[in-house]
């Protein structure tokens, strides 16, 4: 059998790096350990759950990436670019500002601004950050809720509507960045049952689109039916990984196997 020759393209695609990598992430309150040394590479398009009890350290994690929670050591990348640099404050606050407008959050109590309409919600950050001009931006903001399916209600205050609309105003207004990368923290918890699948179905949408993201969820069958790749951690380590359907269907971890079987018993109870 001869050798296998491999071409310069399969060779860029072997040593080509992680489009986010996260390396030996730590993260303390105090004397509790909330990360324990986590490494963590995505590549560009994928899609990464992340699932596990609470207190696991998920959350933190996914806050880590954009820096709204500063680790205690470790590094975390977007592309060539380091997110989590010890700078002067002015400097990294310019740096940081910087970074943010490439990753795009969804957080579990939409954070919409009440006084603002859905319109002002999602055009302000373009026009702050980015310059765009107001023309600009709504033509950005009417594309994004279209996408969500919520420009008919772009003159709505907040308190007009749903927590499932409120929801998708809020990825509509994180889209409006542009972003690389989209980052969901259990973005449907706080919602009512019959309101979650309108928002899995937006988180959908983008998946078909390829937009990286890492969502941490207790949807396990949207986890499992939409992501690449589900995590699961326990205790501030990462104690499996692999794809949907070994974790789902076979998991080979003692401790994974009985959070899997509690959350199911709590979904037929």
């Amino acid at each position: 059998m001869t050798g296998l020759k491999m071409t310069g393209q399969e060779t860029d695609m072997s040593t080509q790096k992680p489009f986010i990598d996260i390396r030996h992430a730590k993260k303390n309150f105090g004397t509790l350990e909330v990360l324990k040394d986590i490494n963590l590479q995505v590549e560009r398009g994928q899609i990464v759950a992340i699932i596990g009890p609470s207190g696991s350290g998920k959350s933190t994690l996914l806050r880590a990436i954009n820096d709204l929670d500063p680790l205690t050591g470790g590094e975390i990348w977007l592309e060539d670019k380091q997110i989590n640099m010890d700078l002067p404050h002015r400097q990294y606050e310019r740096h940081i500002n910087e970074v943010r407008q490439e990753i795009g959050m969804v957080f579990q109590h939409f954070n919409l601004f009440p006084h603002l309409k859905v319109r002002e919600n999602v055009t302000l950050a373009p026009k702050m950050l980015k310059g765009l001009s107001d023309a600009e931006a709504n033509a950005l903001a009417e594309e994004q809720l279209t996408k969500v399916g919520m420009i008919e209600r772009i003159d709505y205050f907040p308190s007009q509507l749903s927590g499932g609309q409120k929801q998708r105003v809020a990825i509509a207004r994180a889209l409006a960045m542009k972003p690389k990368v989209m980052l969901f923290d259990e973005a449907t918890s706080a919602l009512d049952p019959e309101l979650v699948e309108e928002v899995n179905l937006v988180m959908k949408q983008l998946a078909e689109e390829h937009m990286t993201m890492i969502i941490v969820t207790h949807e396990m069958g949207f986890a499992e039916s939409v992501c690449d790749r589900v995590l699961f951690m326990d205790q501030g380590v990462v104690v499996e990984e692999g794809p949907p359907e070994v974790i789902f269907r076979a998991p080979r971890n003692e401790r994974t196997q009985n959070f899997l079987r509690k959350h199911l018993a709590g979904q037929q109870a």
